[in-house]
């Protein structure tokens, strides 16, 4: 499978590199500068979840595609969670694979070249990291995304809509509680540290990211 779709990919355009374990895939993640991973879910020595997670707690945004033949929800929600940014099962047409490649890769490339700060969190788009005070902040290329454009909006609510447009790309088929969910991964990561942001539900709208009061004097 890897050589078909390194074909594949190829003849998209992408220069591609293969690996075939998941300490090479790690190895290869933290020294080559890539635009976007797709990892197997059950490879030698590491789990694709494994890897993901691992990026993620070192502070790697790389926009990840994990591929599986594990279906079930439970499967994709423990993916999400260990920090893909995208999920699909096999057997998949080689289409739909190629067109969630370019998604991740447009996504990653259309990211503001700045650096923001909002309380003690600070955004730097052009390495797609977050930092809090200072310290790396392990966040997933659409986790980032969305607590960025909820900084960026900070003091107003920001409709699902908004969100879905700005860190999905549309609004077309795509189910509007996916932002509910990921606002709850930020919520739990918000949670382990001191980022003097949080963020508030506004029923009927969405979401609005405010600063704590002793961030505002």
């Amino acid at each position: 499978m890897s050589g078909l779709v390194e074909r594949g990919l190829t003849a998209e355009g992408y220069e591609v590199t293969v690996v075939t374990n998941g300490m090479d895939a790690l190895i290869a993640a933290s020294t080559g500068e890539y635009a976007a991973a797709t990892i197997d879910v059950m490879m030698p020595e590491m789990t694709g979840f494994e890897i993901c997670r691992h990026l993620r707690t070192h502070g790697n945004s790389l926009p990840v595609l994990l591929v599986t033949a594990r279906d079930a929800i439970e499967d994709r929600v423990f993916g999400l969670d260990s920090g893909a940014d995208d999920y699909l099962t096999k057997p998949f047409a080689f289409a739909e694979f190629a067109a969630r490649v370019r998604a991740l890769v447009r996504r990653d490339a259309a990211a503001p070249k700045s650096v923001i700060s909002a309380g003690a969190v600070s955004f730097d788009s052009s390495t797609v990291r977050a930092s809090v005070a200072g310290a790396p902040f392990a966040l997933s290329s659409k986790e980032f995304l969305l607590l960025r454009f909820l900084s960026v909006h900070a003091g107003r609510a920001v409709s699902r809509a908004e969100i879905l447009e700005e860190v999905w790309g549309t609004t077309l088929n795509i189910d509007p509680t996916i932002v509910d969910q990921y606002v709850k991964y930020l919520r739990r990561k918000l949670d382990t540290v001191e980022p003097g942001i949080s963020i508030v539900t506004i029923r009927g709208t969405g979401y609005e990211l405010r600063l704590d009061e002793t961030q505002e004097h």
